[in-house]
């Protein structure tokens, strides 16, 4: 039983079946189909139809970019087909083969149930053999007579198709054919597909197959046009090759100065211009004469022109006269920012230095100073190094590193590959025009690898005074001094960076600003830009200093200004649509002040940090040491009957919770010295937890601030209220140092602490601490566990 009767005995002639549109395919009944499927839809489709009778309705889909299907983005007229096998391959990708049944039409709504699917009626075809009448048979026979004309011109055919086409005696079944195996416009088989009449068929296929074989004629026509022109410049250039050769013989060519074209005049008197080193001089003139060889439209004369155009812009030899002076040095850093004294002193450290040795020849090795500015976002960064451009007189270029993972992006492409270029480097030094100019490669400590290579390890030669004198970019392929240029780097935190690369560099730490230099920092610089960029003049906003306050203490929570800036802009833009409006008669000054400031910002969107009212047990204020600053870090204890269980909680990493379970083992071998029940461990369960539970929190430091805590629980005594601690603990009870004693002492200050107790290795680094934060906070440096307990604990 053939796949029609079988569809005729279980549908009739109507079927409900799943819809398979196909993009630039059109399927005539008696061929063998195979599809790779995408949609996710039609392969729910077709695994529906393997599972019951296999049978479906392929159609031509208008609209290749459409995605869903609906009656006016596929041709209603198709054909029923069997699945015969389903594939599964890579991904979401299913093949499938279809034996390809009769011609039918969608007579219902297309329905949406998992996979598209509509009532499928199939088309009744006439037959039309050759034995029918004497004009079925001259039909016949010019459409094959048309298809044999076609195949003379054409350049692939499989063997066995022109066999069959002489075979075929039914007209209908020989159009459907020819079409199904010939390359059509998929538009033309469409409308074959959809002729019924099988002598009207034969006709229309007689008339596309003409205008194929017209197509294809045209095409080779061009071809062969096309090839004669290459073959021409071909010809071109062994006839120019002879002529160079016979310039050479009479000695007309060669190094003395020959005959070139008007381009390479230009490129040799720029070459000339640049004062080159003689190796630099020899390889470009090199590349000129090169040039000069080759045909101009050669791809390998567009690489080679492209290469000489970057080296010659350049800027070789070129330096600005720097404005060595440290007194406007100086001037131009306190107009630029407020605070930061330290690090304005290091920078005028720099520049003074530059200032002696200028004019003078430095001692062989002497190495220049590459400056790292540390610190968490919004603390000036990128600005300070403007102002050192600035106070220099130097070019200024930046360079963002965050997320840079391939070595090429620092030292370019070789000049063999298609699209190839400098790196960033180089390319910031012609952008600055200048081989003198001050580059920031901003978030060094951003940088990532992989298969690509390392840039950070690029960078080692980059920022390397040793080997920065010789730099050699992979596209520019020649030695480029470095040496001049003033390389400033910024990162947050110095841990990420690699070692040998932070050897390189001199590292200035910026720490977090406290409450009063973000008030003058936005009273003096964020206010008036904030004020000019929103169209306002003083007069017409004002923002007082109460308000500003509220705005630093109860909108903010950040180390640098930031998120300040941000704030200030969002005042700036409610008032502006306040400003508009006033009528122009009653225009008055908009006053910002602490009353009507939650007009503008909202509610108050963070408390001050602040210690508790009172000494509690089990509960102890730390320190802690993040990318945006110090923070305190209450750590709470609880101790409930058990079985010796320690739980900690609050997303703590493998280093914290190490530190508790070290504290423990510490407060077990020392219980009685503390008052605490030697089986504690067996009879108790302890819960450590640490609150804002959703941030991640990592680090050795807080291991005196939770023993303490553990101490405190267990022994039922309370520790005071107005102290925080910071230090690692051992199993012996020695508190060990820590880092970030500068950003941790500045966080208790902002929270109201009186004392901090901090590991006595660390009191070297008191120094860099802020003298306000000195004036307002005692330091009591410790060597054990008995000291903290001594100073925390209420007497």
């Amino acid at each position: 039983m053939d796949n029609f009767t079988k569809f005729t005995e279980l549908y009739g002639d109507t079927a409900f079946l799943p819809i398979v549109p196909m993009r630039g395919i059109v399927a005539f009944p008696r061929a063998m189909l195979h599809l790779e499927i995408g949609r996710k839809k039609t392969a729910s489709g077709l695994n529906f139809a393997m599972k019951s009778d296999q049978f479906v309705f392929l159609t031509l889909q208008k609209d290749f970019m459409a995605q869903d299907i609906d009656d006016t983005t596929i041709c209603p007229v198709g054909t029923i087909a069997k699945v015969k096998q389903i594939l599964k391959l890579h991904g979401d990708i299913t093949r499938a083969a279809f034996e390809v049944i009769c011609r039918a039409e969608i007579v219902g709504e297309i329905r949406d149930i998992g996979y598209e699917a509509a009532d499928i009626r199939i088309i009744p075809e006439q037959e039309l053999y050759a034995e029918d009448s004497t004009e079925a048979e001259a039909l016949i026979r010019k459409a094959q007579d048309t298809f044999s004309e076609m195949t003379a011109v054409m350049d692939k055919l499989t063997p066995d198709v022109p066999v069959n086409v002489m075979t075929k005696k039914e007209a209908g079944e020989l159009a459907d054919y020819i079409a199904q195996n010939i390359q059509f416009r998929f538009e033309d088989k469409q409308v074959l597909l959809e002729q019924i009449d099988p002598a009207e068929r034969l006709y229309d296929l007689i008339t596309v197959m003409k205008k194929e074989t017209e197509m294809i004629l045209l095409e080779k026509k061009i071809e062969t046009k096309v090839g004669m022109r290459l073959n021409k410049n071909q010809h071109d250039f062994v006839i120019r090759e002879q002529i160079r050769a016979l310039q050479e013989e009479l000695n007309e060519g060669g190094d003395g100065g020959g005959v070139y074209e008007d381009e390479d005049d230009e490129y040799y008197d720029k070459i000339d211009a640049l004062n080159l080193p003689a190796a630099n001089r020899e390889k470009l003139l090199k590349e000129v004469a090169r040039l000069m060889k080759m045909p101009s439209a050669s791809q390998e004369a567009a690489v080679i022109r492209s290469y000489i155009d970057e080296c010659i812009e350049l800027p070789w030899n070129k330096y600005t006269e720097d404005t060595l002076s440290i007194v406007k040095a100086e001037k131009v850093l306190e107009e630029d920012h407020y605070g930061l004294t330290k690090v304005k002193e290091r920078i005028l450290e720099v520049l003074a230095v530059k200032q002696m040795v200028a004019d003078k020849p430095l001692p062989e090795g002497s190495r220049a100073q590459i400056l790292c500015l540390v610190g968490p976002p919004g603390t000036g960064k990128t600005s300070i190094a403007m102002s050192i451009a600035k106070a220099l007189n130097r070019k200024f270029v930046r360079i963002s590193l965050g997320g840079v993972h391939d070595e090429a992006e620092i030292r370019g492409h070789r000049k063999t590959y298609i699209g190839s270029m400098p790196g960033r480097i180089m390319s910031a030094v012609k952008e600055a025009k200048s081989c003198n100019p001050v580059i920031l490669l901003d978030e060094i400590d951003k940088l990532g690898s992989d298969y690509k290579g390392d840039p950070a390890a690029a960078l080692l030669e980059v920022l390397d005074p040793e080997q920065n004198k010789t730099f050699k970019d992979n596209f520019i392929d020649m030695p480029f001094d470095l040496s001049s240029v003033f390389f400033i780097t910024t990162a947050n935190v110095s841990d990420t960076i690699p070692g040998p690369l932070l050897d390189r560099m001199d590292i200035i730490e910026l720490s977090s600003y406290t409450s009063e230099e973000k008030f003058h920092i936005a009273k003096r610089h964020l206010l008036p830009k904030a004020l000019k960029k929103h169209g306002f003049t003083p007069k017409m906003l004002k923002i007082t200093d109460k308000a500003l306050r509220e705005i630093i203490d109860f909108h903010t929570k950040e180390a640098g200004v930031r998120k300040l800036e941000k704030e200030l802009a969002t005042v700036c833009r409610k008032a502006a649509k306040e400003w508009l409006s006033m009528a122009d008669d009653s225009k008055e000054t908009i006053s910002v002040t602490p009353k009507n400031l939650e007009k503008y910002l909202g509610p108050k969107k963070f408390k001050p940090e602040q210690q508790a009212k009172e000494p509690q047990v089990g509960v102890v204020t730390g320190l802690a040491y993040t990318t945006v600053g110090g923070e305190t870090m209450p750590i709470e204890v609880n101790v409930m009957e058990g079985v010796g269980k320690v739980e900690l909680t609050g997303l703590l990493g493998d280093v914290m919770k190490e530190s508790a379970h070290a504290a423990v083992s510490f407060i077990r071998s020392r219980a009685s010295d503390y008052g605490i029940a030697a089986d504690f461990y067996k009879t108790k369960d302890i819960h450590v937890h640490v609150p804002e539970g959703a941030v991640p929190k990592d680090g050795p430091s807080a291991g005196v601030t939770m023993a303490t805590a553990l101490i405190s629980q267990l022994s039922g005594r309370a520790v005071r209220n107005d102290v925080a601690m910071t230090g690692e603990i051992t199993l012996r009870g020695r508190v060990l140092p820590i880092g970030g004693l500068k950003e941790k002492s500045m966080a208790a200050y902002k929270a109201g602490v009186k004392t901090v107790i901090i590991p006595k290795d660390n009191v070297p680094d008191l120094h860099e601490v802020d003298a306000v934060v000195k004036e307002n906070i005692e330091f009591k440096p410790v060597e054990t566990i008995d000291e903290v307990i001594s100073i925390a604990m209420v007497k």
